[in-house]
């Protein structure tokens, strides 16, 4: 299995509003429940009011689409991680998950998913 790389550093943060929230931007998933407004951005296009925020954060995901039917894949990957004592902000998508470590971690966990067979691009 492929594990693509992002290039750019990111925020994990809560906004007020969803007018505050540039969707033309080129990276952001936004959350959203009865209790806040979550997103993970690129940490350049993080909304100037955040309520909170946490930077320094790397990431990479899945290669290719996931079937909805396929079972483990993100377990697998965060218990490889976890047995390392590496912490993880997961992101799921309709095609694929991203998997956030703090910056710090963020080459021992490549190294790690490596050493276990996964592939980094």
């Amino acid at each position: 299995m492929e594990l693509k790389k992002l290039s750019y550093p990111l925020t994990v943060c809560k906004v007020k509003s969803e007018v505050e929230i540039d969707l033309s931007k080129a990276f952001y998933f936004v959350g959203k429940t009865d209790e806040e407004l979550s997103l993970v951005c690129i940490t350049a296009d993080t909304p100037e009011d955040t309520t909170e925020r946490d930077d320094g954060w790397r990431g990479f995901r899945i290669q290719g689409v996931l079937d909805f039917s396929l079972i483990g894949i993100l377990s697998k990957l965060s218990g490889i991680l976890a047995e390392n004592k590496i912490g993880i902000f997961a992101v799921s998508t309709f095609n694929t998950d991203y998997i956030l470590v703090k910056e710090e971690n963020f080459e021992r966990a490549l190294q790690v998913l490596s050493e276990a067979g996964y592939q980094i691009v």
